[in-house]
């Protein structure tokens, strides 16, 4: 809690922002997680957990794959909605790889309350 307010309700709007984006993307393709990573420009790329036979990536890497595909070079922020504790290692290499050691990784539950933020 930060002064009163949740971590949730403390959050910058853009930031917020992604943390629905991801909490829709897991809703709508009933996925176990869904992810967000905002680019250095602003530009914001979405993805759920890939669970293909000959691949399997969680929402997070998917959402830093795209934004490699695309053409960003750093991102600002990322996020990410699971029931699981805490984001995986394997995460937040893949920030750091294209965000930097310092990124932010949002760690918010399914209901969308983040329940922590993380630095890549």
């Amino acid at each position: 809690m930060l002064g009163g307010m949740s971590e949730s309700s403390a959050l910058d709007p853009e930031d917020r922002k992604i943390v629905t984006l991801a909490r829709s993307t897991r809703a709508r393709n009933a996925v176990p997680e869904g992810a967000a990573v905002r680019d250095e420009t602003g530009r914001t790329y979405v993805a759920g957990t890939v669970a293909l036979e000959s691949l399997r990536l969680t929402a997070l890497q998917t959402a830093v794959a795209m934004a490699v595909a695309s053409g960003a070079t750093s991102l600002e922020a990322a996020a990410v909605v699971t029931e699981a504790g805490g984001p995986a290692d394997a995460d937040l290499a893949a920030v750091r790889d294209l965000g930097g050691p310092g990124t932010p990784v949002l760690l918010a539950a399914p209901d969308g309350e983040v329940r922590s933020t993380t630095r890549a």
